[in-house]
């Protein structure tokens, strides 16, 4: 009897423990598989659905409500002015980031090939044009710290720019408060640049863009910034590199002051430097100060112009610091095409955040002879757990971007990525040929997903960044034929790498310029 009893009671602990385990089971597939189409396997690889990768037409997601949703449904039922008094407090502005649908680009194979060939080379002219030419890293940028305190904040959402003609991402605002006949206004996000600007009527020499330009005519807020100002002088050429210059017009007898904008592809912006009243993300900010564009030519889309996110007198973020802190942060969707949506938070709170892992800092370094930039330093990198060796790891700051798209790479360090991804991926796919400047391409036809190794920035201070399995593979034609690692090598090994906005899909990235750090997380970035 005794013997019965003790095999009952093992079964029993037996069943015990095996239901226990399912029930693990159960719970790594619901947070491992989301609705994106990833289904994560650890942080050394995932499994990617191809149809998430393509970038010109609708992927077909499933809508799931997001704080962007609710808002819209609050206010069609009335809800919103029981919340009012709720948002009047709060210490997040949140502006959305979008991945719109292409709508001018033909069905043609062939067309389409051009069509991503010619953004994958205005991405290139703008790599090139942030290349540092053996600079010293000025060491005043402190350690890490802590966020300053709270501050007011805004989220504003954020979008992909491909309906614009852009592989950037873009968002919404509107100048000129509710006096302005404008619209809403849809701008590059860049946090590689100070001053922000907009096409201004009349506008003399001016690209085509989608939203009907800026009258300053229409706003009474609207105001020409004069030339003895200091946002003329030493401000602006901290911004731009080139003070301001004095001219009188409008029928006016006091002198505007006119800026000069050139960026280092050829791309330039020139006009009247002016204040206005600014709205985004449900906030609005006085006073306001911003390049007027009269004169505008170069690789922007089809968009009014660019928000500049810099670190300088003069950028959206020196100028709410006393609003929002110093303090800023986005989330970028990992589809290109569908209605994806991602976002650009102000201010410091982070209730905002629905990131599945901790927020993990390094130390953000300054260099002086570059003020507008990021920089942060790269110390190691795997791929799929497997370390990488180069020459290159931790002997040059590396740059994050979200003005750039294909991230960069020191030759060396390239080199030793791609021959372990290799390694780990070509056993399984077979090869094709190059897509412009992406290298190491596969032909992945018959295949509706595949699984993917995850390249992992090791930074200094012992934070990392996995690049997400979004990142990972750039579709160059849409049967599958042609998928490439969506990374690319510098000419020389003493240029500057620069993580660009494709690689950092589908992570909460923190900017706080007042702790000098810069923050990484896992976040599922697709709001609808």
């Amino acid at each position: 009897m005794e013997v019965c009893r003790l095999v009952r009671l093992r079964l029993r602990l037996l069943l015990l423990l095996l239901h226990v385990v399912a029930l693990l089971a159960v719970a790594a597939g619901v947070t491992g598989a989301d609705g994106r189409g990833w289904r994560v396997a650890g942080k050394e690889s995932a499994v990617v659905r191809l149809r998430e990768l393509e970038w010109w037409g609708s992927a077909g997601k499933t809508k799931v409500q997001t704080p962007f949703a609710e808002a819209k449904r609050a206010e069609t039922t009335g809800e919103h002015k029981k919340a009012a008094a709720a948002a009047a407090a709060t210490t997040t502005t949140v502006l959305e980031l979008k991945h719109h649908s292409l709508t001018a680009i033909s069905d043609h194979p062939a067309a389409q090939e051009s069509y991503l060939r010619r953004l994958l080379a205005a991405d290139e002219a703008q790599a090139n044009s942030l290349q540092l030419r053996n600079k010293a890293v000025s060491t005043q940028s402190g350690q890490p710290g802590a966020a300053a305190a709270a501050a007011a904040a805004a989220e504003v959402p954020m979008t992909s720019g491909i309906r614009f003609q852009t592989l950037n991402y873009v968002t919404t605002i509107a100048l000129g408060g509710s006096s302005s006949r404008a619209g809403n206004l849809t701008v590059i996000v860049d946090t590689g640049s100070d001053l922000t600007w907009v096409q201004c009527k009349p506008c003399f020499v001016c690209y085509a863009q989608r939203d009907p330009l800026f009258d300053p005519s229409g706003s009474a807020s609207y105001a020409a910034v004069p030339c003895n100002a200091s946002a003329c002088a030493a401000s602006l050429r901290a911004a731009t590199g080139t003070p301001g210059s004095c001219a009188s017009g409008g029928g006016s007898n006091s002198e505007k002051c006119y800026y000069s904008l050139a960026y280092g592809d050829g791309s330039f912006s020139r006009g009247v430097l002016a204040t206005d009243t600014v709205a985004l993300g449900g906030t609005s900010i006085d006073g306001f100060v911003f390049g007027c564009g009269l004169s505008n030519r170069g690789l922007f889309g089809g968009t009014a112009g660019l928000m500049g996110l810099g670190r300088t007198e003069l950028s959206l973020v020196s100028q709410t610091a006393s609003r929002f802190g110093g303090v800023f942060s986005y989330c970028l969707p990992g589809t290109i095409s569908g209605d994806s949506t991602g976002s650009l938070s102000l201010g410091g709170d982070t209730s905002s955040y629905r990131n599945s892992t901790p927020v993990s800092y390094t130390r953000m370094i300054a260099d002086s002879e570059q003020p507008p930039f990021y920089f942060m330093n790269v110390t190691g990198a795997s791929v799929a757990g497997a370390a990488v060796t180069a020459a290159g790891l931790g002997t040059t700051n590396v740059l994050i971007d979200s003005g750039t798209v294909i991230t960069r790479l020191a030759p060396s360090v390239y080199r030793a990525v791609r021959a372990e991804f290799a390694r780990q991926f070509s056993a399984h796919y077979p090869a094709a040929p190059s897509f412009s400047l992406l290298d190491t391409c596969y032909n992945l036809t018959g295949h509706d997903e595949v699984k993917v190794p995850l390249l992992t920035f090791h930074l200094e201070g012992g934070a990392d960044m996995t690049v997400d399995a979004a990142g990972m593979l750039f579709m160059a034609r849409k049967d599958g034929s042609q998928v490439c690692l969506a990374m690319a090598s510098l000419s020389f090994e003493d240029q500057t790498p620069i993580i660009g906005n494709y690689q950092q899909k589908n992570k909460r990235v923190v900017y706080d310029t007042v702790g000098s750090r810069l923050g990484f997380a896992d976040e599922d970035c697709s709001y609808v």
